[in-house]
């Protein structure tokens, strides 16, 4: 293992996400702050409790992931995007650093951004309503499964995408309309029949629900469940990346 790679491609793409530290962690919060105002005080002074919980503390998982969500993927299409743009992606190939160095290099650095920007909404919402953890140790375990499963997703758009409006195709017009439906400020048993059903399909739906169990031992769906499908993300998207690299798919012309 190639340690000494790993770590010159997690710095230097730590590099560039501290270039645009106050944009990158004041955009969150306001964002944050203005989800409490819209959602946790208008919609919540008409619905105060959903399954118990308090209606503005029962959409802090909701907005953590949708944030994490699009911060996983853009941070590590981009990140791979980049060199392949400017043509730096053959210097990178014909270096003695295997696809998994190249990889635990990008999607580390991808992730860990992303952690950083859900724990700074986490202590954003903490200014607006009193959060329990039931379980916080599980917490940041599943927050971490979640950031590199998308943070392996995004890589793959990154090699898939011949252009900037490519990369923002799956984020703006997939990844972030089935957040939204995937009971991010709502329950799931709220749904009247069959849209109950029909939501279920929707993958994003176990995300959140296992993230909510974390935060207050309940949600939309078995805890199993949402393990099993993180897990099955994550080894499907490290398969189609090994292929990539093997294959050389977008990657070299």
């Amino acid at each position: 293992m190639n340690l000494h790679a790993v770590g010159a491609i997690y710095r230097f793409e730590m590099n560039r996400f501290r270039r645009t530290l106050l944009t990158g962690l004041v955009v969150p919060a306001i964002t944050t702050s203005l989800y409490f105002v819209v959602f946790g005080s208008a919609i919540g002074a008409r619905m105060t409790e959903v399954d118990g919980i308090p209606y503005a503390a029962y959409i802090v998982p909701g907005l953590i992931m949708l944030s994490m969500f699009t911060e996983s993927i853009f941070n590590a299409s981009f990140g791979i995007y980049m060199p392949k743009f400017s043509g730096t992606i053959y210097e990178l190939l014909s270096a003695p650093v295997s696809p998994l160095e190249t990889i635990m290099g990008y999607v580390g650095a991808a992730a860990t951004k992303a952690m950083i920007v859900g724990l700074v909404i986490f202590a954003t919402a903490h200014l607006f309503v009193s959060l329990p953890i039931a379980h916080p140790f599980a917490m940041i375990a599943f927050m971490a499964l979640i950031a590199i499963s998308f943070c392996l997703f995004g890589f793959i758009l990154g090699i898939w995408a011949q252009s900037f409006e490519q990369l923002q195709v799956i984020p703006l017009l997939i990844v972030t309309p089935m957040t939204f439906l995937g009971g991010a400020f709502y329950s799931v048993h709220m749904l009247p029949e069959p849209w109950r059903t029909i939501t279920l399909f929707n993958p994003v739906v176990y995300l959140i629900s296992g993230f909510r169990w974390t935060f207050f031992g309940k949600g939309d769906v078995a805890m199993g469940f949402s393990v099993a499908f993180v897990t099955a993300m994550l080894a499907i998207c490290l398969g189609i990346i090994t292929w990539m690299f093997r294959t050389g798919y977008r990657l070299k012309k």
